[in-house]
């Protein structure tokens, strides 16, 4: 760990002993605002992680940040810093407030598909060629599909680079999901 990121409490690495109760939720008010967080947030260092809300906390907002609720002080202010302050903050306190893993993978022995929300990514398990892209219905959908299908993993752009919309967002979730799991 540096010496930097010692003092702003930051890890340089995965923390994946952080218990329940040490999390907390970041709600916003819609989509854009997570995606928003989400870059100031990792551009900053922090160990987040995009995440469906649990239904009794739900704003209508089909996403939340979770963190280190250890942090929530010093992450609200770079949030408020940026001008991208959540709506609330909800510390996990109870198997009612867990967030929903947003990812879903399925093992259909040639392929490997991985669903991140509505969106999902299909490859190939032998050559990671991706086979479908499918769901979601924003507009950029086809074009992603087709600037991805048939195409090895390691050599189709990010979503995030081609698209720009939720579906794409949610896109780039299952790549990177991809790519972690391949």
């Amino acid at each position: 760990m540096s010496l930097l990121n010692f003092f702003k409490g930051k890890k340089s690495e995965d923390s994946s002993g952080t218990k329940d109760s040490d999390r907390g939720i970041l709600v916003f008010e819609n989509t854009s605002e997570v995606i928003r967080a989400e870059t100031v947030l990792k551009k900053e260092g922090w160990k987040i992680r995009v995440m469906g809300p649990p239904p009794e906390i739900r704003t209508g907002c089909d996403l939340v940040i979770a963190f280190p609720l250890i942090e929530e002080l010093n992450i609200l202010r770079t949030l408020e810093a940026a001008g991208a302050a959540p709506l609330q903050i909800v510390p996990v306190t109870s198997p009612l407030l867990q967030p929903v893993d947003v990812f879903q993978t399925r093992d259909y022995g040639r392929y490997l598909m991985v669903r991140a929300a509505n969106m999902k990514l299909t490859v190939h398990k032998e050559t990671l060629v991706v086979v479908n892209i499918s769901g979601g219905g924003c507009p950029d959908v086809p074009y992603l599909a087709q600037e991805m299908v048939g195409k090895p993993l390691a050599d189709i752009p990010a979503p995030e680079e081609i698209g720009h919309t939720l579906c794409g967002y949610a896109l780039q979730l299952a790549y990177e999901e991809m790519k972690r799991q391949c």
